[in-house]
């Protein structure tokens, strides 16, 4: 009963906010300078060696000289926040024996005020974060960085290890004095058997002259409810940064498409630093608000590459197409039937004429399209295939019903399939997902929908919409050659969530409604 009042208590919030009208001229927004940085870290050619302290004191230096260039560079162009990635100082694949030599002290009392620039002695283990805070000192810019950190623990603890300490994934901040001002630990865990999860999420805030509070999490978190989702809800926290080493998984989950969904879902700013190791599958990295980018995805090419991009506090440009929404909602939905779909209840709103979805519109052709099955991102997709010019398809599984009304701007020789999954995703991670998704397939089998396609050249504009049961719908628009575009409108009616785009500006990839269902992962 509690979530079901939650959830109401969001829709309504979101609808609110989603609905209200803004009127008159917008006023002048403040704005600030947001630097990332995506790092093609120098890695331990053996990870799983044990080694002494100096040696990978040595090894981190070497990622912290780079850090040390970039943090200038970004400075000089006016930054006044910088991010760096995930696991960029250290790396990765650990043991947990193996990376303690690589780990630094760092006290995670908000009470405790520590300028490691200026006090090197007080703590020991801390020389990567000395560099850190000199760096920030010296060029006057709060700085974003991920590190392995240990805190020792006594066995009277519960959760203390068998040997005697934590060690976790962490974010650390540093204002532009060069004093910490807030550390982060990783709650969710991707395959970081090095690490230890926090025993309680840890919700961290830090504040700014330029864009007040700022909120953080680390990489696989986005997909939680804990501690990101909360973070956002409970502190109505609008700037986020994002340290990551994201391992693309198209067609709905590469790294820039869900940044950018989860910036525009939650009507904040994202500054994301990702990892760039394409031999990996990761790149990806960015400067988000909820209607505008600024991106880096770069799987041919190596080295680093540093974004540095001015953005709103707030986004004006986000109010102005909400204005929008609302005046499409009030046209197109003014004189309608209505259809009842097959998970009971709900109601999808058609203009008058309008067939039922589930029939392809098509000259000569009123039978319903096969339905068939593919494995998308791991799970088991029902498909229907968009083959004609123009229609109107559905496509059901479980409770979710997904509706697409679609035109082509030309014919091409290219298959694109409507895919409905409403269930639990157990590959890589255990969590509950409802996703419609229009996809352009690998070929032009059935048995190629799902699989991982980068260019396109079929220019579509589509309605799509689904009786989703969650609030938290993240839409993706993914377009050729791994570029990102933004909805015409979203939004909820009648208990439906809607995306909408009259021609993509490129051809287009993935068009989606990813839902994440917290309550039943």
């Amino acid at each position: 009963m509690a979530h079901d009042m939650v959830d109401l208590c969001w829709k309504l919030s979101v609808c609110f906010f989603c609905c209200q009208v803004v009127s008159g001229r917008v006023k002048q927004e403040a704005r600030y300078v947001a630097a990332v940085y995506e790092h093609e870290s120098i890695l331990s050619p053996n990870p799983t060696a044990l080694i002494d302290r100096q040696s990978a004191l040595e090894l981190m230096g070497r990622n912290l000289d780079i850090y040390d260039q970039q943090v200038a560079a970004a400075a000089r162009q006016g930054a006044q926040i910088i991010v760096f990635p995930e696991d960029g100082i250290h790396g990765f694949n650990f043991t947990r024996r193996s990376i303690y030599p690589y780990l630094d002290f760092v006290p995670h009392s908000d009470s405790v005020k520590w300028n490691p620039c200026r006090e090197k002695y007080l703590f020991s283990d801390t020389e990567v974060l000395q560099r850190l805070s000199c760096m920030a000192l010296k060029n006057k810019i709060f700085l974003v960085a991920n590190l392995g950190t240990k805190q020792p623990c006594e066995h009277t603890d519960p959760h203390c290890p068998r040997d005697g300490r934590y060690q976790f994934n962490t974010n650390v901040v540093f204002n532009d004095a060069g004093t910490l001002v807030a550390t982060y630990r990783k709650h969710n865990l991707y395959f970081e058997y090095a690490f230890d999860t926090p025993p309680e999420p840890d919700y961290k805030l830090f504040d700014t002259p330029f864009a007040g509070k700022f909120g953080m999490f680390t990489c696989f978190d986005i997909l939680f409810f804990e501690p990101a989702v909360n973070l956002i809800r409970q502190y109505n926290v609008k700037q986020i940064v994002y340290p990551t080493a994201w391992m693309n998984q198209l067609p709905l989950l590469s790294a820039v498409e869900f940044q950018q969904a989860f910036a525009t879902a939650f009507s904040v700013n994202i500054l994301s630093a990702n990892i760039h190791h394409p031999t990996l599958g990761m790149t990806g990295s960015g400067i988000y608000t909820p209607v505008k980018s600024f991106i880096y995805h770069n799987m041919e090419s190596y080295g680093g590459k540093l974004i540095v991009a001015e953005i709103p506090v707030t986004s004006a440009d986000y109010k102005t197409n909400l204005e929008h929404n609302e005046r499409f909602r009030e046209n197109v939905h003014h004189s309608c039937t209505t259809f009842t779909s097959t998970s009971g209840d709900d109601q999808v709103c058609f203009t008058e004429g309008q067939e039922a979805p589930g029939k392809v519109s098509e000259k000569g052709n009123e039978q319903s399209p096969p339905l068939f099955y593919a494995e998308m991102m791991y799970d088991n997709f029902t498909f229907v295939p968009v083959w004609a010019e123009k229609g109107e398809l559905q496509v059901c599984a479980n409770t979710l019903c997904c509706y697409l009304n679609y035109k082509r701007d030309v014919l091409t020789d290219e298959l694109y399939a409507l895919g409905v999954f409403d269930g639990l995703h157990t590959v890589n991670g255990i969590y509950y997902v409802q996703a419609c998704a229009l996809v352009k397939c690998g070929g032009l089998s059935f048995s190629t929908c799902g699989q991982e396609v980068t260019h396109a050249t079929a220019l579509i504009d589509f309605q799509l919409w689904g009786n989703m049961s969650t609030p938290y719908i993240f839409p993706l628009l993914l377009t050729s050659g791994i570029t990102l575009d933004f909805a015409d409108h979203m939004g909820w009616k009648n208990n439906h969530y809607f995306l909408s785009k009259n021609r993509t500006s490129n051809g287009l990839l993935t068009a989606a409604l990813y839902g994440r269902w917290y309550e039943k992962d």
